[in-house]
């Protein structure tokens, strides 16, 4: 076969598909979609409303979720499935909750693909880390209070030796902390930041479900943070805030 009659390899979009409701994706994310001959999504952002941004009745849907705790699909078949696809010729959309680069792995699969010579491109989304609190009445930043914020992720405990998190750091840093994928480590999290120590009274909020029509928000302080959770059965996924802001009211002056 010659280097014209060469199949053309297919295209990959790393789209990120924002905090979980559908009308948070990103025009560009949406169009993504609709090109697409095959989604592979992920049990975050929006994929249970696919047909809200795009026709789904020709396209193949592979579900490549990774559960916390529960059901994982492994990175290397998430991987291989993205280039198979591609390579057969088809347009391959990698749909992900928020941004594919904030916790997302999107990085390994772009990367992945280029060593495959795929062409792949990353179209942003909307963080949950920034999202959730804001639609739960909480800023990350406010001016004359903090302007700084960290996003962490929590899945592994504090003292964890695989855990790359400085807790104590963080503690002394005076920014905002919002935690994502932390809601079984947040016992041990708050702990670790109350020996840090960060006063028990610091401000909290915990948003579940957030953007979604399930969305629960709870009030609290760290002291009490792993209560809270345990009384309200706060399940992921959810995103806490821990900082002054997570006090502020929208009826202060």
């Amino acid at each position: 076969m010659s280097a014209a009659q060469q199949p053309n390899p297919g295209h990959v979009y790393l789209v990120g598909g924002g905090p979980g409701a559908w009308d948070l994706i990103t025009v560009r994310g949406m169009k993504a979609l609709e090109r697409a001959e095959v989604i592979l999504t992920d049990h975050l952002g929006p994929t249970g409303e696919l047909d809200q941004l795009c026709d789904t009745t020709h396209k193949e849907i592979i579900d490549v979720a990774k559960l916390p705790y529960e059901r994982q699909t492994a990175q290397e078949k998430i991987n291989e499935l993205l280039v198979e696809h591609a390579q057969a010729g088809k347009v391959v959309a990698r749909l992900k909750g928020g941004d594919p680069y904030v916790f997302g792995r999107g990085f390994e699969e772009y990367e992945y693909c280029l060593r495959h010579s795929i062409d792949c491109e990353v179209i942003p989304g909307v963080t949950s880390a920034v999202s959730v609190p804001a639609l739960a009445g909480v800023p990350v930043t406010q001016r004359g209070l903090v302007h700084s914020f960290h996003v962490v992720s929590g899945h592994l405990p504090p003292g964890h030796p695989r855990s790359e998190v400085d807790w104590q750091a963080l503690a002394r840093s005076g920014g905002t902390i919002v935690v994502i994928m932390g809601v079984r480590q947040a016992p041990a999290i708050a702990q670790a930041l109350i020996d840090a120590p960060l006063a028990p009274t610091t401000p909290c909020a915990i948003v579940q479900e957030g953007s979604t029509s399930q969305q629960r928000v709870f009030r609290c302080d760290l002291g009490t943070l792993a209560e809270t959770m345990e009384r309200y059965e706060v399940r992921s996924p959810a995103t806490y805030v821990i900082g002054e802001v997570a006090g502020l009211s929208a009826n202060q002056p």
